[in-house]
């Protein structure tokens, strides 16, 4: 475990007595078969630096007592530093690897991004959203004849949230942006150990990285927005139809009982067009929160995570 042996050499640099603590429990656990327990070295350890290498999960629990997380990191850092100096170079050594790859956006996806930056000027000019409204009509317009509106505005969100995630899941290498957040993660709390023992040297290293790593974390970005491109497209249709049934922006309105109220969460009886959750109308708190609601189904029932960045 790489992690254990970052976490050994922090406290091992942390002071001589840390890394005394350290041999004298890895003395007693080879004495053990591996295995060591606080009455064996109460006498010759402190309680707190028992309690350092517990909180590091250095030291995890055994079926006879605790033992080293990796025994073979312990002793690679105890016995390669032995003047036990902190200068941060094992530090720097053992950060998650990222494969260097050439961007996943293909020829298909760019012009998923350039069509749907098209549509989205439905949503300020009429003519567009006439044309995509009209033709999107074609297939919601029957279902809309046959349930209410806000049943319609459900299902259109259902199926936004399922292909959403669905091309998450698939479009997006999950165990690449994972590599990129345990990368950013280590730096993070390697800089943040460094910073409590006075290791300046360490610190200056590790920003180094960081600034680095900020090309990675571009990198994980594009990963991400990748779908959204596909997701964007295929939404945006279904969102100007919406508008164009309601008639927003000046338009014509082509949904019956426009005047029909609906109870809304936190708002209570509201109108689709007239009323609003704040700043947002009525209507479109509806899709939102029903598209996240499903969503987040979705994404559990697919054991997706949200990528995060730093």
């Amino acid at each position: 475990m790489a992690r254990t042996a970052e976490k050994t050499a922090t406290l091992a640099n942390e002071s001589a007595e840390m890394r005394e603590a350290l041999e004298t429990v890895r003395s007693v656990a080879d004495e053990n078969d591996g295995v060591v327990r606080w009455v064996d070295v109460k006498d010759e350890i402190s309680s707190g630096q028992w309690g350092r290498l517990l909180e590091k999960d250095i030291l995890v629990d055994g079926d006879d007592g605790f033992e080293f997380a990796d025994a073979d990191a312990v002793a690679d850092v105890l016995d390669g530093n032995g003047d036990g100096e902190g200068d941060g170079d094992y530090e720097m050594t053992d950060l998650p690897e990222v494969e260097d790859q050439e961007s996943s956006w293909k020829t298909r996806d760019k012009v998923a991004g350039v069509a749907t930056l098209v549509l989205m000027a439905g949503y300020y000019f009429d003519p567009i959203r006439s044309v995509v409204g009209g033709v999107v009509d074609v297939v919601l317009g029957p279902l809309n004849n046959t349930l209410p509106f806000y049943a319609v505005i459900l299902a259109i969100a259902m199926v936004t949230g399922l292909y959403s995630s669905l091309l998450q899941a698939n479009m997006v290498d999950q165990e690449k942006v994972s590599a990129y957040q345990e990368r950013f993660q280590a730096l993070q709390e390697r800089e943040k150990e460094a910073k409590e023992r006075g290791d300046d040297a360490a610190v200056d290293r590790i920003q180094e990285e960081r600034m680095d790593a900020m090309g990675d974390q571009m990198s994980m970005m594009k990963e991400n927005f990748r779908p959204m491109a596909w997701v964007t497209l295929l939404t945006i249709p279904a969102f100007l139809w919406m508008y164009w049934m309601i008639g927003t922006r000046g338009g014509t309105s082509h949904l019956v009982g426009l005047d029909q109220t609906v109870v809304m969460p936190f708002a209570g009886l509201v109108e689709w067009k007239g009323g609003s959750i704040g700043p947002i109308p009525a209507w479109i708190a509806f899709y939102f929160l029903c598209t996240t609601g499903f969503q987040q189904l979705m994404r559990k029932a697919l054991d997706l995570e949200t990528p995060t960045g730093t």
